[in-house]
């Protein structure tokens, strides 16, 4: 988680919503990735989605079973279907979502789904909210400083 948090403060020197993601497999970081949304202009340039393709092409495969996933935030429905089709074991994430989202206990305990995650939250989540926290304080600043 320590490196997902080193990558989510990496997002936000570049002023992309800080949060990042990591993919381990028999105890090795696969796949990295951050936030790169505003930079890429693209929907889908999530930390989880970036972590996961990285992973799949070091495997040369779109299956990782036996892979965990470490990630800043709660992950997001799109990012948790990725989760599931790559056949992810397990997922850790800090901060949990505080739209009330709970994405993930649902998916956890799906009976509809074929594959199973284990899902582990609030890992280092007071180290994770903060790096989220004081982005969106410092945005707000900058918006006020603008409007004077």
């Amino acid at each position: 988680m320590r490196e997902a948090i080193r990558l989510a403060q990496k997002a936000k020197k570049k002023g992309e919503v800080p949060i990042g993601a990591v993919v381990v497999y028999r105890g090795k970081i696969i796949g990295k990735g951050y936030n790169l949304r505003t930079k890429l202009q693209m929907a889908t340039a999530h930390a989880e989605m970036r972590a996961i393709d990285r992973a799949c092409k070091k495997l040369h495969s779109w299956r990782l079973p036996g892979a965990e996933l470490y990630v800043t935030l709660e992950p997001c429905p799109m990012c948790m279907g990725a989760i599931l089709n790559a056949r992810i074991d397990r997922v850790y994430f800090g901060a949990y979502e505080q739209k009330g989202r709970s994405l993930t206990d649902a998916l956890a305990n799906a009976n509809l789904l074929n594959h199973k995650v284990e899902v582990v939250g609030g890992v280092l989540k007071e180290e994770c909210a903060e790096v989220l926290t004081s982005f969106f304080s410092e945005m707000r600043a900058r918006e006020k400083a603008k409007r004077k």
